[in-house]
């Protein structure tokens, strides 16, 4: 595994370092520490900041690679992750409050966005991953979060709870009694859903980590920040998709709303699968309506 742990010199990049180190350390990985300054104002406090990463890192046996960059912090990270392959991104996420629609900073989102590799985005203290939570959508484009959640989880010794929120009856069946599914009987069944999470299921067990299915029936959000919130966990990992139109990803309401709400450790992975931009499709749609016109 190779990672890249971004520094600007902040409180929170170097919380970011702590726990990008915890993650090098137990999953035997290569590192580069990237320190970026903005302004030159900034060069004297980043070289300390960097110089105690430095020193975290050779405490856990580490030899990474320095680079120092000045500019915008978006750019050269876009341009190092261009330039050189690596397995997982690092970055400290820094909130703009407790309140309001988006609490997490733009800078944030952008770096998400505009990368390929997995990033981890680290608000608050966590200094090591005990338990982890993986959101499944119960669709493709989650697997490989789940093989770098389950790659960190045995570097780690943390266990890992698979979690798809079964969205709640409409209203007009809120009357009848509500029937949980068993996770054992979904997994069993040949639907999609059933074969993704016995999927999943299997790729965690594989690597030896401890894992369990949890099927809550609620509204998907709702479900979702509730056990996020009631169960202690240290990393949260969800996914985002590739459009084919923009060659870009797109962060989802609800990972958008996981990484605004989460005072913790999010990993936001990609899916290699591309999913059709709602314009294109209706582009597209259209091309065929008026090819079928003009051959009448």
């Amino acid at each position: 595994m190779k990672i890249l742990i971004c520094n600007d010199g902040s409180t929170q990049a170097e919380r970011a370092i702590r726990l990008g180190a915890t993650i090098a350390a137990g999953c035997h990985a290569e590192v580069t520490l990237l320190g970026i300054a903005e302004s030159a104002g900034e060069s004297a406090a980043l070289l300390d900041s960097l110089k105690r990463g430095q020193a975290l890192l050779a405490d856990k046996k580490i030899n990474a690679e320095l680079i120092t960059k000045s500019g915008d912090p978006i750019e050269e990270i876009v341009k190092r992750t261009n330039e050189a392959s690596y397995d997982l991104v690092v970055i400290g996420a820094v909130r703009k409050g407790t309140r309001g629609p988006f609490w997490m900073s733009s800078k944030s989102y952008k770096i998400i966005k505009a990368i390929q590799p997995p990033v981890l985005s680290v608000a608050g203290e966590v200094a090591t991953i005990r338990r982890i939570l993986i959101c499944s959508g119960g669709k493709r484009y989650i697997d490989n979060a789940v093989r770098l959640a389950g790659e960190i989880a045995r570097g780690l010794g943390a266990s890992v709870v698979l979690l798809h929120v079964m969205p709640e009856p409409p209203a007009l069946y809120s009357n009848l009694p509500r029937i949980e599914e068993s996770p054992v009987r979904l997994m069993a069944s040949s639907s999609e859903l059933g074969i993704n999470l016995r999927r999943a299921k299997e790729t965690l067990e594989s690597l030896g980590v401890p894992v369990e299915v949890r099927l809550p029936q609620a509204p998907v959000l709702e479900g979702i920040l509730r056990e996020i919130h009631e169960g202690g966990y240290d990393l949260v990992v969800t996914g985002s998709a590739l459009t084919r139109s923009l060659r870009t990803y797109v962060l989802g309401d609800i990972s958008r709303e996981i990484v605004n709400r989460t005072n913790c450790a999010v990993l936001v992975v990609r899916s290699q699968q591309k999913v059709f931009d709602s314009k294109l499709k209706f582009k597209s749609l259209l091309g065929r309506l008026g090819r079928g016109t003009h051959r009448s």
